[in-house]
C-alpha cells in the first residue's frame, strides 16, 4: 500500500509541476518523502499529496527534501587542479567558453569556475550556465551570498587547487556574508533546467554533472547521459562526480577517459 501511495504522489507531482522523480532510488526516496511527510505532521503519504498538490509552498518544501543541495567553493581541490593544468589550456584555444553546471545547488561550483576562468584571463571570453531543478536554491545562488563561517574552508580548498590570489580579495564581507565581486556574477546565468524532462539548450566546452545521478536509476541515468552527450561541444568535457561514471552506460566508447579519479571525460572531436 505505501509503495502504492508513493507511486502516486510522484505521478501526481509529474502532471501537477512537471518535476520527474518517478525513476530515482526508491529507498532514498522513501526516506525523504516520510521525512516530509513527519515535518508537515502528516501520517500518510496521501495526505502529503493532497497537501502538496494544493500548496506550492508545501511543494516547494518537498522538492528541498527530493534534492538536497550538496555543495561548496573549489570542492575536491585536485580537481580543480587537473582542470587548471591540462584541461584550460586545451579550451583556452577555443574563442569562447561554454561551460554547463547541471545541478548547481546554491551555486559555489559555478562561482569556482568563474575565478578560475578570470585567473586565466577567459571570464571575458565565456559565459557560465548554472541550471537546478530547485528554485529555491537558485534565488540562493543568483545573489552571490556566502555565509562568512563557509569562507575558511573555501579559502582552505582555493589554495589546494592552485590558486594564486589571496582568497579575500575576491569577495567583500558585510554584515556576516561574503559577497562576491560582481565580475564573477556577471558571467553565470542561473536558471531552471529539469535534467530528466528537459532538453538540450546549447553546446558546451565543459559540463559539469556531480553527484546528480547517484540518486537516479540506470534507465534515468542513461536518458540523462544521452542528453549531456548531446549538449557536448566535439572535443569538450564532461566532469561527473566520483561516484558515478560513463563505465556500463551505452556512452562508454564514445568519451575518452581523461582522468578516472576526478572522472574528466573528453568528447572526440
Amino acid at each position: 500500500m505505501e509503495k502504492i501511495e508513493i507511486e502516486s504522489l510522484l505521478e501526481a507531482l509529474f502532471k501537477r509541476y512537471g518535476y520527474d522523480f518517478r525513476n530515482y532510488a526508491y529507498p532514498s526516496l522513501r526516506r525523504r518523502i516520510w521525512h516530509r511527510a513527519s515535518i508537515e505532521q502528516l501520517d500518510t503519504i496521501s495526505k502529503l499529496q493532497n497537501l502538496v498538490l494544493h500548496d506550492r509552498e508545501a511543494f516547494e518544501r518537498l522538492l528541498s527534501d527530493l534534492v538536497i543541495p550538496v555543495t561548496e567553493m573549489f570542492r575536491d581541490p585536485g580537481l580543480f587542479q587537473i582542470l587548471r593544468s591540462r584541461v584550460m589550456p586545451i579550451l583556452k584555444q577555443a574563442s569562447f567558453i561554454r561551460a554547463w553546471h547541471a545541478g548547481c545547488a546554491t551555486g559555489e561550483e559555478a562561482y569556482s569556475m568563474a575565478i578560475l576562468l578570470d585567473e586565466i584571463r577567459m571570464l571575458n571570453h565565456a559565459r557560465i550556465y548554472a541550471t537546478d531543478i530547485s528554485e529555491t536554491s537558485l534565488q540562493r545562488a543568483r545573489q552571490g551570498l556566502i555565509a562568512q563561517e563557509r569562507m575558511s574552508l573555501y579559502a582552505h580548498n582555493y589554495e589546494q587547487s592552485g590558486g594564486k590570489e589571496p582568497f579575500e580579495s575576491l569577495y567583500e564581507t558585510n554584515h556576516g556574508q561574503a559577497m562576491l565581486h560582481a565580475k564573477y556574477l556577471e558571467r553565470i546565468v542561473f536558471a531552471e533546467h529539469n535534467l530528466v524532462t528537459d532538453r538540450s539548450f546549447n553546446e558546451f566546452q565543459i559540463i559539469f554533472c556531480r553527484n546528480v545521478m547517484i540518486y537516479f536509476d540506470t534507465g534515468l541515468r542513461e536518458r540523462v547521459h544521452s542528453l549531456l552527450y548531446e549538449s557536448l561541444a566535439p572535443g569538450g568535457f564532461l566532469v561527473l562526480g566520483n561516484k558515478e561514471s560513463v563505465a556500463f552506460t551505452s556512452f562508454a566508447g564514445r568519451y575518452e577517459t581523461w582522468n578516472d579519479e576526478y572522472r574528466i571525460y573528453r568528447k572526440p572531436l
